[in-house]
């Protein structure tokens, strides 16, 4: 009878051995399908466009830096639109025009909206008599800086488009990543500029409603 105990345990072990190997190639092969696939999940974050997580734009670089300044970014994501505006000495003329056509409390009091502000170097680009005789009729002022925004603000990546203005008409930006054009001659070169009430993108033209 002794042999056959011995045999019944030595095949015991056996049996015990196979499984414990058994087991330990399904725990490999477990733990090798997260490290398989961890390239996979990590793949979106890399890829993801940096613009998201702030300003971007050549013409960013003539914004203030201090945090204390009031045209600053920091300052300016304080305070409603046309508050942050008069603040930012890139647009004074903007903030000139808006004062004329008394729109500072209607775009202050905006519930969000994303805002095509014109740089002074955009208005400078239109003949004098010409801007002269649109800051001299308040209605044709009006019409012109309505054009410049939009109901909702607009990440980057939903900035591509057409969008209906608070004016009527519409505009229609064309780009990716961090670069924008709007109605095809204007360019974003400061843009996702956030204020407490909306979302701006400095361009380099002034948009022209369609008469």
């Amino acid at each position: 009878m002794r042999p056959v105990k011995l045999t019944a345990v030595a095949l015991a072990a056996t049996l015990s051995l196979g499984l414990a190997a058994c087991g330990g190639d399904g725990e490999d092969n477990g733990a090798a399908a997260p490290a398989a696939s961890a390239p996979m999940s990590s793949a979106p974050a890399s890829s993801a466009p940096a613009m998201a997580d702030g300003q971007f734009g050549p013409g960013c670089a003539a914004v203030p830096t201090d945090a204390s300044n009031p045209g600053s970014f920091a300052a300016m994501a304080k305070v409603p639109v046309a508050t942050a505006a008069s603040g930012n000495p890139v647009l004074s003329t903007l903030v000139t025009a808006v004062k004329q056509a008394g729109l500072v409390d209607s775009l202050n009091s905006a519930p969000g909206v994303t805002v095509f502000a014109p740089s002074n170097d955009a208005f400078g680009k239109l003949p004098k008599a010409d801007l002269d005789k649109v800051l001299a009729d308040k209605k044709m002022l009006t019409d012109v800086l309505t054009y410049h925004v939009v109901e909702g603000r607009l990440t980057p990546d939903q900035l591509a488009g057409t969008h209906k203005t608070l004016q009527g008409g519409e505009v229609t930006v064309a780009g990716s990543g961090t670069e924008f054009t709007v109605n095809g001659s204007s360019t974003v070169v400061c843009g996702n500029v956030q204020t407490a009430n909306a979302t701006v993108y400095i361009v380099d033209s002034v948009l022209m409603p369609k008469s």
